[in-house]
């Protein structure tokens, strides 16, 4: 019965107060929508690879993998014979460029006979009217239907792709049936892949399904001694585990970055909350008189809170799915980070995230309504009876010691280690800096207060009175600016940094004046031998400086680290070096990026082992180069070391100089006309670095969409907060006209009021927001990407971004008041007569 008669009094108050509730419950919207995109997004990606993952495994219980060139084929025939393995399926993996596109294909040479044992799912399919041992056939492919529909093929027609310096056609000869919708696949057999793709003689994973009673751990104990420096062996799930682990730091900025904008909701809950007490103290003391407790009233603003939370998560989360599949659509499953290029994720209902999501919109109405509960219950009822009280201070001096312990708190946090390669103390510091900044806020509105010059118009006067007098009525205002500002300030910092650093570090790497890429995906596109030495005696070609890629597996269940072979000084001039060099003396030297030191603690002096070709081969690290284009580490290797090491000849890429009086246009069309036509690539360094930080601001995209959001919501708190501010003074502007101020006078005053609270937000948020890009950059990207960068603060565009927000503060809080304004003078204190 109680809860009848209570519900409308409190519950409805909140339909009353329309602005401030819509305000807020708009923010948690947001903040849970964009928080549900990113995790529905990822996850659908996940899945999908996933299950991409388990369409190529089939039903074998371990996989050999190796890099990315592969290993010798002699070992199919050693693990076969084993007594642990039931089945053995060899399998040769290339990323097909195709030929007149910019996309790639996946493509598998298979052994149809053993395939069928392990991988049933990858069985081809022959055309009607095809040849029975057309799978056998050295042009034959076999396309998923994903490929068949995106291409616009069909059985019997023609696909090109490119093997290394050259157009391979091939002809269409079946489908794969048992490859799911979505997955782009092409299968051919395996002695034709390795003809075609210089791949003669090597694998690039074994298929294993076991003897019956031995288990996945005991065969790899058992099978692990018998393989090579570099080939691994373990479970399918692996790779998905891999993937997963590639992506989390990302995600999870991304995720840090919606609870921002949540949090930001959670301020908005507490402005409108604590306006709400101010004007409804009278309502809240004649409850009380009439029996109502302390903490049934306490209880009762709380479920306030929470009713805006619930209503904001429900609708956050069904916004939130209706955001991924626009993000899914426009960019893919891996939100532009290029994680996941080439899948093609289905939406689908995840019915625990979706739980978790609506329980933190009611977790941040909650928070966001406690303070003001608590300070509405613990109130004389006899104090607030009294006319004109509802305009009493909000929040009053602040905790400035509490903040400033507060923003102790985040260095100790920022020290703390990454946790399983996530970041945890950076974002306590985070926090830490945010719960901080916000606690010191009436203190310096106080302090700023004391130092606005005493003369001056009347308007100004008055504004600078209430701001000392009262400085928690501009805390209320300015709470949710100084979360918004500080996210902004520091995203804006932390990616100016980044982008100057990549400019930088791009000029550093492309010294050359024109570069050859045989392949984007670097497995099917090469240069061999004679082709190199036709490339270097062409006419105009001063310096020429060829590049290999590969990759190494230095311990099962991490990822694959990339290796560089070109020509590298003795003391690493030109690479992008962090610290100094060391001599390595006769010994054979590599340069590790910032990730192998950060990963596996390598640093500059070290003896280390790497496998190549097959060898464990013992080399010195000479020093720690910056690498921004790999997350997993990359580890490069003189040209002329690698090629006598491994005996591998071919390269992948060529940078050209041109010749003392030969010309850029000259050179370049010597060299088009020594190699075959529309298959590699020519770029110069100008193209490739435009084209480097375009995808570098795609990455970005979200982040600058949730930057938006979040500033959005910082203006609305202070619309919000200023229309039940003003609401709540209607008598104080009443005796002011009556005093002889006009209604421009009066909106003068709320001009500047609304001017200051903005300041002092954005001001605070602007500081808070430096510490915050610093612990970003020094802290947060270090631990979750492994780089670091130079500091580079956007002064120009921060102070032009600091003053507009002022000035829309200032027109905020004016047109806030503007109904408060109109009632008759008379009218609005005919309660003190």
């Amino acid at each position: 019965m109680r809860f009848l008669t209570l519900g409308p009094v409190f519950l409805g108050s909140l339909a009353r107060r329309r602005v401030a509730t819509l305000f807020s419950f708009v923010a948690i919207v947001l903040g849970v929508a964009l928080g549900m995109a990113v995790q529905v997004v990822h996850e659908a990606a996940l899945s999908e690879f996933g299950r991409g993952l388990r369409t190529l495994a089939g039903e074998a219980d371990l996989q050999v993998s190796g890099p990315r060139g592969g290993f010798d084929e002699g070992l199919y025939a050693v693990l076969a014979a084993r007594p642990e393995v039931a089945e053995a399926s060899p399998l040769v993996e290339v990323e097909a460029k195709l030929a007149g596109r910019d996309d790639s294909l996946k493509l598998l040479g298979v052994d149809v006979f053993a395939l069928g044992r392990v991988s049933p799912l990858l069985l081809p399919r022959a055309a009607e009217g095809s040849d029975r041992f057309a799978v056998l056939s050295d042009d034959g492919v076999f396309l998923s239907a994903a490929v068949l529909t995106d291409l616009g093929v069909k059985p019997g027609g023609r696909l090109r792709v490119q093997a290394g310096a050259a157009a391979l056609d091939l002809r269409v000869a079946g489908d794969l049936p048992g490859v799911g919708e979505g997955r782009r696949l092409a299968v051919m057999d395996i002695a034709a892949v390795q003809a075609h793709f210089g791949r003669i003689g090597r694998l690039s994973r074994i298929d294993l399904r076991l003897a019956d009673g031995v288990t996945p751990e005991a065969a790899r104990d058992a099978l692990q001694a018998l393989l090579p420096a570099g080939v691994v062996i373990a479970a399918p799930e692996a790779a998905e585990d891999e993937a997963a682990n590639l992506s989390r730091a990302y995600r999870v900025n991304l995720t840090m970055l919606t609870a921002i904008a949540l949090l930001t909701g959670g301020f908005l809950v507490f402005s409108a909350q604590a306006l709400s007490v101010v004007r409804r103290r009278t309502e809240f003391a004649f409850l009380r008189a009439i029996g109502l407790s302390r903490q049934t009233l306490f209880g009762w603003l709380l479920a306030e809170g929470a009713a805006v939370g619930l209503a904001g998560g429900i609708v956050g989360t069904a916004l939130g799915y209706g955001l991924a599949w626009g993000a899914l659509a426009l960019l893919g499953g891996d939100l532009g980070a290029g994680y996941f290029q080439g899948l093609k994720p289905q939406l689908q209902f995840q019915p625990v995230t979706t739980a978790v999501y609506v329980a933190l919109g009611v977790l941040a109405g909650v928070a966001g309504a406690w303070l003001p509960a608590r300070e509405a219950a613990t109130v004389s009822p006899a104090r607030a009876l009294k006319a004109g009280d509802e305009a009493v201070s909000i929040g009053g001096r602040g905790h400035p010691l509490l903040g400033l312990a507060v923003l102790a708190a985040s260095l100790a946090a920022a020290r703390i280690p990454p946790v399983e390669g996530l970041p945890l103390g950076g974002y306590l510091a985070v926090a830490c800096l945010l719960a901080g900044s916000t606690m010191l806020l009436p203190a310096l509105a106080a302090g700023l207060a004391r130092r606005l010059p005493a003369g001056g118009p009347v308007p100004a006067r008055l504004a600078a009175a209430r701001l000392g007098a009262a400085p928690g009525h501009a805390v209320v205002a300015a709470a949710g600016v100084l979360a918004s500002v500080a996210l902004a300030a520091a995203m804006a910092i932390m990616v100016a940094s980044f982008r100057d650093s990549v400019d930088e570090w791009l000029g550093e790497v492309l010294p050359a004046d024109l570069y050859l890429r045989a392949s984007k995906a670097l497995s099917s596109g090469y240069l061999d031998e004679e082709l190199q030495a036709r490339l270097a005696a062409a006419p105009g070609v001063g310096e020429v400086r060829f590049t290999r890629f590969d990759s190494l597996r230095l311990a099962p269940g991490q990822a694959p680290v990339t290796l560089i072979a070109r020509p590298v000084a003795a003391d690493g001039g030109g690479l992008p070096l962090v610290g100094r060099a060391v001599s390595t003396g006769r010994e054979p030297a590599i340069w590790i990026s910032e990730a192998m030191q950060d990963l596996h603690g390598w640093q500059p002096g070290a003896r280390v082992v790497l496998p190549l070709a097959g060898q464990a081969t013992v080399l010195r690290v000479a020093g720690v180069w910056r690498d921004y284009a790999r997350q997993t580490g990359a580890v490069m290797i003189d040209l002329a070391d690698y090629r006598r090491l491994t005996g591998d000849r071919l390269a992948n890429d060529a940078a050209f100089f041109v010749a003392s009086g030969a010309t850029l246009g000259g050179m370049e069309a010597a060299l088009r006309a020594r190699v075959p036509p529309g298959t590699l690539e020519f770029i110069r360094p100008g193209e490739i670095r435009a084209i480097s930080l375009r995808i570098f601001d795609r990455s970005f995209a979200v982040t600058y969409l949730l930057e938006a959001v979040a500033v959005a919501i910082g203006l609305a708190g202070v619309a919000a907060s200023f229309a039940a501010l003003a609401a709540a003074r209607r008598r104080e502007f009443g005796m002011l006209r009556h005093l002889g101020l006009t209604r421009r006078q009066i909106g003068w005053m709320l001009a500047l009021e609304g001017a200051l609270a903005a300041g002092v937000g954005v001001l605070a948020g602007l500081l808070a927001g430096g510490a915050i890009g610093l612990v970003l950059i020094e802290v947060v990207n270090r631990q979750s990407f492994h780089w670091s960068m130079d500091l580079h603060v956007p002064w120009a565009s921060l102070a032009l971004f600091g003053a507009g927000l002022v000035a829309l503060g200032a027109l905020a809080a004016v047109l806030a008041g503007r109904q408060a304004m109109r009632q008759d003078a008379v009218l609005a204190v005919r309660e003190d007569w």
